[in-house]
């Protein structure tokens, strides 16, 4: 992966994401310098695993937003909206912005309905889960958001 992105929010060659083994589940890992980048390179993460996020348009613009009394909670609810999206509007996403100020996260992605010449759909997400869930700081001070998500 590299870093540099002229548009705002996170694109496949701006994130920095890794997906990591759990029983029959797929854990979602993302990295960045602040709290937001790496909520934004889970989330990449995590449409990693329903399609390969470089053979998607940004063609339309959805917002979400989520509250939660920590940061760990509100990783959850901000990709369990994610998720709901994708299964409503029969969408994909590939890249993502992502605001948070006091327990609130205003986010968007960019996406496009599913187009099966173009897409190859890889496995379906169900749902992010408590487990393994964590967002902090690490000793290099870079922020890591993970969890797994339930395929």
């Amino acid at each position: 992966m590299t870093t540099g992105d002229e548009q705002p929010g996170v694109q496949l060659e701006a994130a920095t994401w890794e997906h990591f083994p759990h029983d029959a589940d797929i854990g979602v890992r993302g990295f960045g310098d602040t709290r937001e980048a790496a909520f934004e390179a889970a989330a990449m993460a995590m449409a990693a695993i329903v399609v390969d996020p470089r053979t998607v348009r940004p063609q339309t613009r959805i917002e979400v937003s989520c509250t939660a009394p920590d940061d760990e909670l509100l990783l959850v609810d901000w990709l369990n909206a994610l998720i709901y999206e994708m299964a409503t509007r029969h969408m994909v996403f590939g890249r993502f912005r992502v605001d948070i100020a006091d327990g609130r996260l205003t986010g968007e992605a960019w996406g496009e309905p599913i187009d099966a010449t173009r897409h190859r759909l890889g496995t379906e997400v169900k749902g992010a889960t408590y487990t393994a869930l964590q967002v902090a700081r690490t000793p290099e001070g870079k922020w890591v958001a993970q969890c797994v998500v339930d395929v």
